[in-house]
This record gives C-alpha cells, sequence and structure tokens, in this order.
C-alpha cells in the first residue's frame, strides 16, 4: 500500500497517509476510462437542436407551377429540401444523449484516473483548509505552499465554504464536493487535491456518480 505525505496548508509535513490500493493501486483500464468519460460529455449535451421539415416551414401551399408545359422539373410545393428556403432533409431533432453506464463500470474508471495520478505523484493530501474568511490570495498561496501546479482539482467537504469560496476565483482551480468526484475532472486535472476527511479509504467510498446525473 503506498502513501503520501499529509501537508498542512502552509506546505510543513504533518505526518501520512495510506493510499488504499483499491482505489489508488490499480491498473488503470483505459477503455472503461473512455467509455465513462465519453458518457459524461454526452449527458452534458442540452439535446435541443432542431431543424424545419418541409411541413414545418411556413408557406409553401401553392404549386408554383403547372405540372406540364413550362420545360421546367415538376415542382408541388417550394418548401422542398432542394429549394432555397425549403425545408431540411434528415435535419437534427431533439434528442436525449445520456447514455445508462453501469455503477461498478464507474467505479473502476475513477479508481483507475485517480490511481494514474497517485502513479505520477499527482496526488496531495492536506490535513485541512483554514481560511478564516474566503480569500483569493491566500488560497494561491496555499497552492503554491503545497506545490500544486496546473490544472488543480480540489476535493472539499460540505463544510469547507470557505475554502470553496477562496478557491473558486482562480481559473486553474476546479473544486467539486467527494461526492461529485468523477473521472473526467480527475483526468482533466494535472493534480488532485483531497483533505483527510476527504480522502478516500476503500471501494465503498468512491462515489458512483451516474453519468446522467453529472453536475451542470
Amino acid at each position: 500500500m503506498a502513501s503520501v505525505t499529509i501537508l498542512t496548508q502552509a506546505g510543513t509535513s504533518a505526518g501520512s497517509a495510506d493510499l488504499a490500493d483499491a482505489i489508488f493501486g490499480v491498473e488503470p483500464n483505459m477503455p472503461v476510462m473512455h467509455q465513462v468519460v465519453t458518457a459524461q460529455l454526452a449527458a452534458k449535451r442540452a439535446g435541443t437542436h432542431s431543424t424545419l421539415t418541409r411541413r414545418e416551414v411556413r408557406g409553401g401551399g401553392a404549386k408554383p407551377w403547372r405540372q406540364k408545359g413550362t420545360g421546367r422539373s415538376r415542382a408541388g410545393t417550394t418548401r422542398a429540401p432542394g429549394w432555397v428556403g425549403g425545408g431540411v432533409a434528415h435535419g437534427p431533432k431533439p434528442r436525449d444523449y445520456s447514455q445508462k453506464t453501469p455503477k461498478k463500470m464507474i467505479k473502476l474508471a475513477l479508481a483507475s484516473a485517480l490511481s494514474d495520478r497517485a502513479a505520477d505523484g499527482n496526488v496531495v493530501v492536506v490535513d485541512k483548509w483554514e481560511f478564516e474568511s474566503p480569500s483569493t490570495k491566500a488560497a494561491r498561496a496555499a497552492l503554491a505552499a503545497i506545490g500544486a501546479e496546473g490544472k488543480i482539482l480540489v476535493v472539499l467537504g460540505r463544510e469547507d465554504t470557505n475554502a470553496w469560496k477562496s478557491f473558486r476565483n482562480l481559473t486553474t482551480v476546479h473544486c467539486v464536493q467527494i461526492g461529485e468526484l468523477n473521472t473526467y475532472d480527475v483526468l482533466n486535472a494535472d493534480v488532485v487535491v483531497f483533505t483527510e476527511a476527504t480522502l478516500p479509504t476503500g471501494d465503498a467510498s468512491i462515489p458512483a456518480v451516474d453519468s446522467t446525473e453529472e453536475e451542470e
């Protein structure tokens, strides 16, 4: 079982924590991660696109010219797809893009993503966030102290209100609650920062967030 140094907000050592093999020590499964991330991104699509068919375009009720004798092709309406201003043939209509993904697959994908970040030493554990009041300046200093650079995913608890308000203005930081932890956000981040309270300790503590219920 691998371990990681627990840091204080000032960047000093505050002990160590074991990383559960079931979460941070599995062999990354690329096909499963790909499928789960694809389902997450699909679930975010609004699916509200819509085009007008020939029956929905206004006008075109009269035959543009007589059937025979004009030397032109036969036409019954000016709203046919081949006409300028006509309807669209086989165009997109509103639909639901969400995919149903098994919970075991979601958990495996999340464990694979966390294991990949842990293998590269990009999982950081902080004992707790101590912001007396919301402060973006203090949040930036805290991340520099713990050595977190690049795109950072900060996993917070419900009680970390000041930390949430401090980190949310930093463009390179994305905050989620532990129950919202998901594969896409982990793979999209260079560093994942937990607190001792939010660090997953076993397979049962991994949230199986359904890909159809991702954050807005």
